[in-house]
């Protein structure tokens, strides 16, 4: 019969293993090369196989997607989608047909720029894409065909951020926030869409991304503000991200280190991109509040999560949406973030297996938060509450 060592010594040097290489792991957190690759997972492309200049792979029609490049400010060359609505496309069927496909040289030379440019009535999504992947992976393609249902006349361009796909350079978060002027410089000055006609869709990592496009646009003067945004599956901030993150919805990341909060917060000061999209979101609120504009709504905001969200858990757009509120309200008259969650258990609308919405209005604008029970992380991008929320932006 075995002995208890004999047993248990297996069990030990198994589990010493383990933590060694946790320990490993946490170390390598501290060099910011390592740190990039697993916060925005850019070589994770998850299309390995297939050609993102050729969109008809993922059910699209021909010519329905133009692939082209923009270049940033500071030289980077990103890959890029206009995804046309399906009925500006049927009634241009032959023309679209009739031209080349693939990446275009030039994409103010094609058909569907021209339908984008010269139709007053176009609307426009900007779509900033989460982390890992590129255009076409997962749950994306799906999302383009969700939001381009939700109103007439819906385009949408989107991006691959630098480092991502075939877009060339390295991800940070200041160029990413380049990476997103780039697109919006190209919808306003070179498609020459008026920003009332443009809302912002983006996921996880995304809103990171459009939170800051926007403070940055709706700082400068005159001030640039969208129709509106719709911010999916959003994270407050790197910091308490990293301790609630699970990778792939099971393996934690940095929780259990969350039990040592000075070992936390000393790990926090090596991270360098920090995305503190909760009080840069606060900042622009508080910011249009200060904006003497008539007859305008500053800001129309829809923040959407899934309870059953593994991967960045829903608490995250219930603190996002709490700073939101009290950047509406006087310093003296914020709420603590259990008050606020009182306050909305009465204002709250019950939707059943659809879970929940509660919406916050002011004279300058609205900002709706929507619970719903299932969609998971990725998969709710392509349900009909992003439809929903991208045709009130428009309706209003």
């Amino acid at each position: 019969m075995a002995s208890a060592s004999t047993v248990l010594k297996p069990i030990f040097g198994t589990v010493g293993a383990v933590v060694g290489l946790y320990i490993a792991f946490i170390g390598l957190l501290t060099i910011p090369t390592f740190q990039d690759h697993v916060i925005f997972l850019h070589k994770v492309t998850l299309t390995w196989f297939q050609d993102v200049s050729i969109p008809e792979q993922w059910g699209f029609l021909r010519n329905q997607v133009t692939p082209f490049h923009l270049t940033t400010a500071d030289g980077e060359t990103l890959h890029a989608w206009h995804i046309l609505p399906l009925d500006t496309y049927r009634q241009n069927l032959d023309g679209l047909r009739a031209e080349p496909t693939g990446l275009r040289n030039d994409i103010k030379e094609t058909l569907s720029f021209k339908l984008l440019k010269d139709d007053p009535s176009a609307r426009l999504i900007l779509y900033f894409h989460g982390a890992a992947g590129t255009l076409g992976s997962g749950f994306r393609p799906p999302s383009y065909r969700a939001i381009s249902a939700a109103s007439p006349n819906v385009h949408i361009l989107a991006i691959d951020y630098r480092g991502f796909g075939t877009s060339t350079g390295w991800p940070s978060e200041a160029g990413l926030l380049s990476d997103a002027l780039a697109l919006a410089n190209f919808a306003l000055d070179t498609a020459g869409i008026p920003p009332e006609r443009i809302a912002i869709f983006a996921q996880s990592l995304g809103t990171a991304v459009a939170i800051s496009l926007t403070h940055h646009l709706a700082l400068q003067s005159p001030p640039t503000l969208f129709a509106g945004h719709v911010l999916v599956a959003p994270f407050a901030n790197v910091e308490l991200l990293t301790e609630t993150y699970k990778v792939a919805g099971t393996v934690p990341l940095l929780s259990p280190i969350a039990f040592f909060p000075s070992l936390l917060a000393l790990l926090n000061k090596f991270i360098k991109p920090k995305f503190p999209s909760k009080d840069t979101l606060a900042s622009t609120i508080r910011h249009c509040h200060s904006l003497e504009l008539k007859h305008k709504t500053k800001y129309d905001l829809t923040i959407i999560h899934a309870e059953d969200d593994y991967d960045i858990p829903w608490l995250h757009s219930e603190i996002v949406f709490w700073h939101a509120v009290n950047a509406t309200r006087n310093e003296n008259d914020a709420y603590t973030f259990d008050e606020l969650h009182s306050v909305n258990s009465k204002r709250k609308t019950g939707l059943g297996a659809g879970g929940w919405e509660v919406e916050w209005r002011t004279d300058d604008g609205i900002i709706r938060e929507q619970i719903v029970k299932h969609g998971l992380h990725d998969r709710i991008m392509s349900y009909s509450i992003v439809s929903l929320a991208i045709a009130r932006i428009y309706e209003s």
